[in-house]
């Protein structure tokens, strides 16, 4: 069993209770997700089973979607709804629409952002949510991530109330906390505040249509439909350039050669590119040599030679 199963993630689960669930409907060890989503998070998993745990990197550094809400009032430990209220102020003022906006474009593009204490970054060999769960705070390194779309979900004129809760659309790069820009959205606005709601729509090209429950790969299995819920392993590298080869090129790839780069061959150095076949099989990512000039080499062969 090889492919890619877009899991659409229950709330209350984290990334890895789902691939332990799944090695065990799949019946399968080979069951890797592609990147950590909160408990309280639903919605977009790509899952990689077989020989997709191969490219499951690809997947993770591919860009990603949510819809979500901010709510100005009160701030908490975890950033998000979940946690234990921090900070807390009534709301006295009314927030007009240009006002929001104006915060939302402010926080669109290369922005900085600085992990949550809730989180599974390592700072020493140690997860900075084990930090938080045993009372130390530490110092968190802060990281460029893009911003490259962020919209207003709510057509009001007006926002007003001793709680203000709006619903916002966001498309980022790999590394954004949502529960991070939520808080840095109501300080811009002057007020402590958290995400209350969040669901993520798209990942690596795969959306909310594309995903099945938990539930329903379980009765697939049962079935013996798994081609229904799993997707070629090509749909997780449609990010990266891709170079169609013959068949004579096709065996010296799968044999992990390297290869002098092609003339019409433009990728730049340190990006991988997929090597595909006459029928745009993927059969292994390769890159620029790094040290020799005019040659290419392998980084991952994806088919058996």
């Amino acid at each position: 069993m090889d492919g890619i199963l877009p899991l659409l993630k229950p709330k209350g689960m984290t990334s890895h209770d789902c691939v332990f669930k799944l090695r065990k409907i799949l019946k399968t060890k080979k069951v890797g997700h592609t990147g950590t989503l909160d408990p309280d998070v639903t919605g977009v998993l790509p899952i990689c089973i077989g020989r997709a745990t191969k490219v499951a990197e690809y997947i993770t550094e591919a860009g990603k979607s949510y819809e979500g809400e901010v709510t100005l009032g009160f701030s908490t430990t975890t950033e998000d709804a979940s946690g234990e209220v921090v900070e807390e102020r009534a709301i006295v003022e009314e927030f007009s629409r240009k006002q929001i906006l104006d915060v939302l474009k402010d926080f669109t593009g290369i922005i900085r952002q600085t992990p949550p204490m809730f989180s599974a970054v390592k700072i020493n060999g140690k997860k900075l949510y084990e930090y938080a769960r045993a009372g130390i705070e530490v110092e968190r390194p802060s990281r460029e991530v893009t911003i490259h779309e962020l919209t207003l979900l709510d057509d009001r004129e007006v926002f007003t109330g001793e709680r203000i809760s709006f619903r916002f659309r966001v498309s980022c790069s790999k590394g954004t906390y949502i529960r991070t820009l939520a808080v840095n959205i109501g300080e811009k606005l002057g007020y402590p505040a958290h995400m209350s709601n969040l669901i993520r729509t798209e990942s690596a090209g795969f959306t909310l249509a594309d995903c099945q429950t938990l539930e329903a790969v379980s009765e697939l299995m049962e079935q013996g439909k798994e081609a229904e819920f799993l997707q070629p392993i090509e749909r997780g590298l449609y990010h990266l350039p891709k170079y169609q080869i013959n068949d004579t090129v096709a065996k010296k790839v799968l044999n992990g050669a390297v290869l002098p780069q092609p003339a019409d061959l433009t990728v730049q150095r340190g990006v991988p590119f997929v090597m595909v076949d006459l029928n745009e099989k993927a059969l292994a990512i390769y890159q620029l040599h790094p040290e020799k000039d005019q040659l290419i080499k392998p980084v991952k062969i994806l088919e058996i030679g």
